[in-house]
């Protein structure tokens, strides 16, 4: 029997998967210099987007999955 993978917890505080398996992240570049950037990028820049096709295996794999 093969060893289980260990969850990297670092990835498991950055990333949530969706009951239907897909794997949701922040957006960057809303840490600092908000002053310069307009309200509705901001505002944008709040919601949760999912993992590119092309990281999503990666992510899995640090997810344990």
């Amino acid at each position: 029997m093969a060893n289980k993978n260990k969850t990297r917890r670092a990835a498991a505080k950055r990333f949530k998967v969706t009951g239907s398996g897909k794997i949701l992240r922040r957006k960057a570049y809303k840490g600092h210099l908000t002053a310069k950037k307009s309200p509705a990028r901001k505002r944008n820049l709040r919601k949760a987007t999912l993992v590119s096709k092309a990281d999503e295996k990666n992510v899995k794999q640090l997810l344990g999955m």
